[in-house]
């Protein structure tokens, strides 16, 4: 999943627009196509739209507030504990602004057994201590894959250090949890939304792989692995069949394997396919390619790239000497670039980072990063008034099947967060309908198009949305719609839709202020 941003100008009109700042700093609205004028007819319309015959088999949770009045507009089953997906993002994102700032950086620590002596010799291992920064990922991926460590380089050479008699060593252990999040579905970890969480990552832990068709039906596919270092291994199954035959395309690593099979056809003269492979042990795979980069960086490492992770023993002491850090984009940015594309490796990493700024020395080694994120989420609605009871999620991504909330306490979080000091950046954060992130081909054409920033969610029969709407009276909304156990839908037409026609008709709604 790449992330696509809107421009900054866009972005902070619709964030001053639904601060309430002056109208002139955003965009006009797009007129309202048929609109309905009162609260009885919008409350008619949504009754009527939930409850067709095509939803008997299927749960909604859905609530609409006014945020100029604070006025319920519409509750349907607003309480109903629903699967929330990647809604689950909006309480990792909010609790990261709220308990970190909108400012924060993730500081990594790079770490040596001794001193570099006077010709910049380590003798000994040198550390970098991870903590869960998701920021080390290439532009365009493949093409800019060394410059992801060039602050690494730049902070040794700057403690003077010239070579490494010593190992290079990947710690992890600072998050005290299983490489998956609680709840994950088995067949999730063979795909790049399920990638390992490690506290320490390059590329969102995932490599790319290149098939191409051969020039003749009946040879097998070329393919090449594109991310240096990985030490996955490819077996080609791909064949090349007739031109204008169908594609398919299956790649599946066995759980703690290196061998990735790939399955399936390409046309001849059909388009090269680009295909992201999970990295097992990412931790390695970093460590192993930060000793490359060192290398071209003119510092040599005499002993292994390796690393450890929870529950093995921290490869740092008390004895360890600092040799630099490395740091995080603002935590602004980061919220952004897990919300907009719906990353989830980048939320688990920030929740975790936040679980982890809560462990205390008393606090036994088993007690999850997870754990002490959920913790912490449950702390901030209580100090909210928020219904703490209504959420119970596992893990920050929404991947997890555990994961549980209500309509109800969303509009709570997102009513709150409209209000917060870092209000701004978490309306920013949001995809836009028609503009970017994962509404970017939603939405286009409609009176939501530009103006509704909400965060998407999708996963085994749960679709949700949840977000902001200014209607075409001017009126500023927080939503959300939750669809669970969906599944006729009329032909040509998908779950996204079901939700979609509501943000469009919320941003129609002519009815007075």
């Amino acid at each position: 999943m790449r992330p696509t941003f809107a421009t900054p100008r866009v972005l902070f009109a619709f964030a001053v627009c639904a601060l309430g700042l002056p109208a002139s700093a955003a965009p006009a609205a797009a007129p309202a196509a048929a609109g309905l004028t009162s609260v009885v007819e919008l409350r008619a319309w949504l009754e009527a739209h939930v409850t067709q015959p095509r939803f008997s088999g299927s749960l909604w949770s859905v609530r609409i507030d006014s945020l100029d009045t604070g006025a319920i507009l519409f509750a349907h089953h607003a309480d109903r504990a629903m699967a929330p997906a990647s809604n689950s993002k909006l309480y990792a994102g909010a609790l990261a602004l709220d308990e970190l700032g909108a400012e924060y950086r993730i500081v990594t620590p790079i770490l040596a057994t001794a001193k570099p002596d006077d010709a910049g010799v380590v003798h000994g291992e040198v550390i970098v201590s991870g903590r869960g920064d998701p920021s080390w990922k290439s532009a365009q991926r493949r093409e800019d894959f060394w410059p992801i460590f060039a602050p690494f380089v730049t902070a040794l050479k700057q403690a003077g250090v010239r070579r490494i008699t010593g190992d290079l060593v990947a710690d992890t252990t600072h998050f005290h949890a299983p490489p998956n999040g609680t709840g994950w579905m088995v067949d999730d970890l063979n795909n790049d939304y399920g990638a390992e969480i490690s506290a320490l990552t390059i590329e969102n832990n995932y490599a790319d792989a290149r098939v191409t068709p051969a020039a003749r039906a009946g040879e097998p596919c070329v393919v090449e692995l594109l991310h240096p270092l990985t030490e996955l291994t490819l077996d080609n199954r791909m064949m090349t069949v007739a031109a204008g035959a169908g594609r398919q395309l299956v790649a599946h690593r066995h759980f703690d394997e290196n061998v990735v099979h790939l399955f399936g056809q390409l046309p001849v003269g059909g388009k090269v396919e680009i295909v992201d492979l999970t990295v097992p042990r990412p931790a390695a795979w970093f460590a192993r390619a930060l000793k490359e980069a060192l290398a071209r960086g003119g510092i040599g490492v005499g002993g292994r790239a390796r690393s450890v992770r929870w529950p093995e023993a921290p490869a740092a002491s008390v004895e360890s000497v600092q040799l630099g850090e490395v740091s995080s984009p603002p935590m602004r940015e980061l919220v952004a670039a897990f919300m907009k594309p719906s990353q989830n490796l980048e939320t688990d990493l920030i929740f975790g980072h936040l679980g982890e700024k809560r462990r205390t020395a008393d606090l036994p080694t088993w007690r999850t990063t997870e754990e002490l994120a959920v913790e912490a989420l449950r702390e901030f609605f209580r100090r909210n008034a928020l219904p703490a009871h209504e959420v119970r999620l596992a893990e920050g991504s929404g991947l997890s099947q555990y994961n549980l909330t209500t309509a109800n306490a969303t509009v709570g979080l997102l009513t709150v967060m409209a209000k917060h000091r870092a209000a701004a950046d978490f309306l920013a954060a949001l995809p836009v309908a028609g503009i970017d992130g994962t509404l970017r081909l939603r939405m286009k054409g409609t009176a939501a198009a530009g103006n509704v920033r909400a965060k998407t969610g999708a996963l085994r029969h749960a679709n949700t949305l949840s977000g902001f709407v200014t209607t075409a009276a001017g009126e500023r909304l927080v939503f959300s719609i939750m669809l669970n156990r969906h599944s006729q839908t009329p032909p040509n037409r998908n779950a996204r839709e079901e939700l979609d026609d509501i943000a469009v008709r919320l941003a129609e709604y002519r009815g007075a202020r």
